[in-house]
């Protein structure tokens, strides 16, 4: 793939901003190779993401970021530029169920999920046969043995050890104390077997099945400190019917998993995703 520059940008709306952006991308020989708008009314914001040729553009990445700071500063922007080729490094993190993190790992395999993925950790020893097969370091966090406190502390030792830039929790069935919600703010993705807000918490599908619903589904999402609350990154569905049981369901909403999990991680990894205060803006 062609090396290409990320530009994202929320700031309050405003007369002219979208025409000093594009004088400042002129400027330099930028050529544009996606390009997207969003004005939230409500809030009266502004988001944008820019795609741009590597090869047109005149700068180097730290040239770009200081020429460009002033604009941000004069039009009151959150933003960042990131670069294709540089590629953020994923954690997965697993329990039991095995279906979002193996495919996960094939489409990384395959090349769909631009990432590099140094390690995967599980608090269950099973999961160490995917890792091997996909060639990546394993570590089994033994919850049992080690409590808890203790569990997620060697969990964010690990982290930080391989220097992790996304933490993805492909059914990892282990709540994150709240401390570390904070420390991964925005750098955390969750996958909840559930279309969200219906049936949060424990058993969805046997929750859904009580109640009689027609479509059942998956949500991917920001992990806050709010259980199954955080920020909507992606959701997927699908239709079932009076005849089907819980079991049923729960055999048809792992496709709605593993599809609504590598779509979120996929947009995350390419700079589609704006999180406004607990909703997202996704360029997808």
């Amino acid at each position: 793939m062609k090396q290409t520059y990320r530009l994202v940008i929320d700031c309050p709306d405003q007369i002219g901003l979208v025409a000093r952006v594009s004088q400042f991308l002129v400027e330099y020989g930028a050529t544009i190779v996606e390009a997207n708008h969003h004005t939230d009314l409500q809030t009266g914001r502004f988001f944008m993401r820019h795609e741009i040729s590597g090869d047109s553009l005149q700068l180097g990445y730290d040239e770009f970021i200081q020429a460009f700071t002033p604009v941000a500063n004069e039009f009151q922007m959150n933003w960042r530029l990131s670069d294709s080729q540089v590629k953020q490094r994923v954690a997965l993190l697993a329990s039991l169920e095995s279906h979002c993190l193996v495919n996960l790992l094939h489409r990384w395999h395959t090349g769909e999920l631009d990432c590099d993925i140094p390690v995967i950790i599980g608090n269950h020893p099973q999961m160490k046969q995917f890792a091997d097969w996909y060639k990546v370091p394993f570590h089994w966090v033994d919850f049992k043995a080690l409590g808890k406190e203790q569990a997620f502390a060697q969990i964010e030792t690990l982290l930080d050890e391989y220097k992790i830039d996304l933490t993805v929790l492909a059914r990892f069935m282990q709540i994150l104390p709240d401390h570390v919600c904070q420390k991964l703010q925005g750098k955390a993705i969750n996958i909840h077997h559930s279309f969200l807000p219906s049936f949060a918490g424990a058993r969805p599908y046997q929750q859904a099945y009580d109640r009689g619903v027609k479509l059942i589904g998956a949500t991917c999402h920001y992990v806050t400190k709010d259980l199954d609350e955080g920020p909507i990154i992606e959701q997927s569905v699908k239709r079932i019917s009076h005849s089907d049981s819980a079991a049923d369901m729960v055999r048809k909403g792992k496709d709605c998993e593993i599809t609504a999990l590598a779509n979120g991680v996929r947009y995350h990894l390419e700079d589609r995703v704006i999180i406004h205060h607990n909703k997202t803006v996704v360029f997808a």
